[in-house]
């Protein structure tokens, strides 16, 4: 599993360098009250990033969160197992 994850990791920077350096143009992002000037390799790789984590916040908070409040629930309601000294009498 860890060689998986390892050469999953290997291809993603792999993919970000190769996305970075074919984009090199220069562009700037007018935010309103600011502006970010970057490469539009860098933009990109931002933008994905930002999708990725904001993604995984809304999955968290939609699925994750109430999945383990109702197992929490559940292991609440579940009696207690006995003691070992409650079973030997």
């Amino acid at each position: 599993m860890r060689l998986i994850r390892l050469l999953a990791a290997i291809a993603c920077l792999v993919a970000g360098i190769a996305v970075g350096a074919l984009n090199p143009q220069p562009i700037a992002l007018d935010l309103g009250f600011a502006t970010l000037r970057a490469s539009l390799g860098v933009a990109i790789l931002a933008a994905l990033l930002g999708g990725v984590v904001l993604g995984g916040l809304i999955l968290t908070a939609s699925v994750v969160l109430p999945l383990r409040q109702r197992l929490r629930r559940a292991n609440a309601a579940k009696p207690a197992p006995p003691s070992p000294t409650e079973e030997r009498r």
